[in-house]
């Protein structure tokens, strides 16, 4: 099944969005019970966390954890985004620096400047953008725009509607920071929504209760709740979330020849984002891989590399521990397929 496809549906009671590249179920989003990404709370800061570089504040939704302190005192009222999934028993991660996403721009209150993604490579669309955008974000004061790269095939019209619209929501949030009492002034986006917003140009648009089956969504989700998965020889990878991180398990298999090692290594770390993003899994992960020379260690770092570059989850590449496992760092913007705020 070639091209692009995209599927809504729902998944175990709670409204879920899946990405399906020729066939295969590249991405997948869902709802649970957790305030979502992109919530925006008008906080109470309640007080300082000893010790751990910020404070924590009061929302609707329980205790938010801002990793910034300075110029607030206990009792003030302030504006936070959520930008994550708290860990089980922890408090709901917040940022001070708000973001108004859409499908065409996003919004940077107090980041003014007028931007195009990097993504779009055409000269003279770029040109046109940075001439819409002018016109669009004049007399806007401190709001910056950055338009993305869905731009790139968009009506100019839908665009300048769509940039009018997020500064006007942009504005009203930013008018209603001063109140005595915790409140929800923007919900995040749904799964759906997320779809349409950052999926851009699919086949097919599939939304019925038999798209997820009709896609192998399901399957697909099945498999990911088995531990071990094969690569394409004879090795196989093993995923497992534990309470303190993500435990990666590479093993060759049956294969003994010198190179199998590097050769299987390679083939974990190019299945590796799309394992995680399927799982909803981030924090701390730690690769146990499958012997090979240190001479090896570069190729398979250009490897895993090039595998997350087009990941769209934050991860960071730590690097080698001293016992020779090595060590990345994600962002938890997905619920976990298993556990979690199902």
């Amino acid at each position: 099944m070639k091209g692009r496809a995209i599927a809504l549906g729902q998944w175990r009671g709670h409204e879920a969005a899946a990405l399906i590249e020729d066939g295969i179920v590249t991405d997948f989003l869902r709802d649970g019970d957790a305030p979502r990404p992109g919530t925006i709370y008008r906080a109470i800061a309640d007080r300082p966390a000893k010790g751990q570089g910020g404070i924590f504040v009061r929302t609707p939704d329980g205790n938010g954890f801002l990793r910034q302190i300075k110029g607030i005192s206990a009792g003030g009222s302030l504006l936070v985004q959520v930008n994550g999934y708290a860990e089980p028993g922890k408090a709901i991660p917040v940022t001070a620096r708000l973001l108004f996403k859409s499908r065409y721009a996003i919004i940077t209150p107090g980041a003014p400047g007028l931007n195009v993604s990097r993504s779009l490579r055409d000269d003279d669309r770029r040109d046109a953008l940075t001439v819409l955008a002018k016109e669009v974000m004049q007399g806007r004061g401190a709001l910056g725009l950055i338009l993305r790269s869905a731009c790139e095939t968009a009506d100019d019209a839908d665009i300048a509607r769509d940039v009018n619209e997020m500064a006007d929501v942009a504005r009203q949030v930013l008018g209603d920071e001063e109140g005595r009492e915790p409140e929800k002034l923007v919900e995040g986006d749904s799964p759906h929504t997320l779809a349409w917003r950052d999926w851009p140009h699919p086949d097919t648009w599939a939304d019925d209760p038999d798209a997820f089956d009709h896609f192998g969504v399901l399957k697909a989700l099945e498999d990911m709740e088995k531990l071990d998965i094969p690569l394409d020889r004879d090795g196989s990878i093993c995923v497992e979330p534990t309470r303190a991180l993500v435990a990666v398990d590479v093993n060759t298999g049956a294969d003994g020849q010198p190179a199998a090692g590097l050769r299987t290594n390679i083939e974990a770390a190019r299945a590796l984002p799309r394992l995680l993003r399927l799982r909803g899994l981030g924090g701390q992960i730690v690769m146990d891989l499958a012997p090979m020379p240190k001479k090896d260690r570069k190729t398979f770092e250009s490897a895993l590399r090039a595998s997350f570059r087009k990941d769209p989850v934050e991860t960071a590449l730590v690097g080698w521990t001293p016992l020779g496992h090595y060590e990345l760092q994600r962002k938890r913007d997905r619920l976990p397929v298993t556990g979690g705020n199902a």
